[in-house]
């Protein structure tokens, strides 16, 4: 089994991103509010793959991800940005500070699920 930390600020999209997923009866989705809310999480779960949005209060996307990749318990995680965000520029941000992929918001459910199979090789 597989474990999915998504990580939304907004409940309505973190339920989509949740229900795309549950297509896969090999991954379970541990949900977080905010970056916050995130890194209280990590210590207490082995995360396979994180998806994480950019805009959100406190820590943003993009400060999660930047800390996840600079810590040594979690640089090997995969992580996958879903953001409004679509211009080239945050695209390139995101992947250069070490997200696998991006995605842009809106989005249909096989975009993620394709993504998802490939990293997870499901």
């Amino acid at each position: 089994m597989k474990t999915a930390l998504v990580v939304e600020d907004s409940a309505m999209m973190r339920e989509f991103i949740i229900s795309s997923l549950s297509t896969f009866s090999a991954i379970r989705s541990v949900e977080a509010a905010n970056g916050f809310e995130a890194l209280r999480l990590l210590p207490q779960k082995v995360f396979d793959i994180i998806l994480t949005d950019i805009n959100m209060p406190d820590i943003n996307g993009l400060e999660l991800l930047s800390y996840l990749k600079n810590h040594p318990n979690y640089q090997a995680i995969p992580v996958v940005i879903i953001s409004t965000e679509k211009s080239e520029q945050d695209r390139k941000r995101g992947l250069a500070l070490g997200a696998i992929d991006y995605l842009t918001k809106p989005f249909q459910p096989k975009d993620l699920q394709l993504i998802i199979s490939k990293i997870l090789k499901l």
